[in-house]
């Protein structure tokens, strides 16, 4: 299998840490694209129409993306537990909110290269950030249970969110209401998969 993805892609950083906690790194070409907002890679159109990454290019099928898509995917063939049936709801319900606060982070970014500096909403801009940190927030005041228990990829949308706002917008300063989810951070990111795909310019 290929996949297609970039260094600073939290959605990407995300499907790496899975492959890394299933133990498929050596069942999987890693295949680095340059950014690129307006003009994506036409090998990677070839694969998806979206021009989107992450985009997993398997042996026995179509190309398969979004980012939950291909973790769900690549848990399955691990015979991995990252999914658990018993508590799939909530899993899946904490990986949408990590996605979200992801989707309203970039918009943030795009919004910036995208416009000429007089042409930027400052408006859409702080309802994007207000909307990063409502689902971060959540997940500090509901969630500390859950992130208490066994590996999900639940855990691991939250790890790579957190660590995508470290990147781009640490001086929105998530952890100052969020203690416990900070303290929660701090031992997640020592993960080697966490060490192994740290965002890269």
């Amino acid at each position: 299998m290929k996949l297609y993805y970039t260094t600073t892609s939290p959605f990407a950083r995300k499907v790496l840490a899975v492959v890394h906690e299933s133990g498929l790194l050596d069942k999987i070409e890693l295949a680095p694209m340059t950014p690129s907002l307006s003009a994506p890679d036409p090998t990677l159109i070839a694969s998806n129409p979206l021009g989107k990454i992450p985009t997993l290019v398997r042996d026995d099928g179509p190309a398969i993306y979004d980012s939950r898509v291909i973790t769900r995917y690549l848990d399955h063939i691990a015979g991995g537990t990252l999914y658990p049936e018993a508590r799939i709801w909530d899993v899946l319900t904490l990986e949408a909110t990590a996605d979200g606060a992801i989707e309203a982070a970039v918009l943030m970014i795009y919004e910036a290269r995208m416009r000429a500096p007089e042409m930027v909403s400052e408006e859409w801009v702080e309802a994007q950030s207000a909307k990063a940190m409502r689902s971060v927030q959540a997940v500090n005041d509901r969630w500390m249970g859950h992130l208490a228990g066994p590996l999900d990829a639940g855990q691991i949308a939250i790890g790579c969110a957190l660590g995508y706002l470290d990147f781009r917008f640490d001086d929105r300063g998530w952890r100052n209401s969020c203690p416990d989810l900070s303290r929660w951070y701090e031992g997640f990111a020592a993960r080697p998969s966490m060490l192994a795909t740290v965002p890269k310019v």
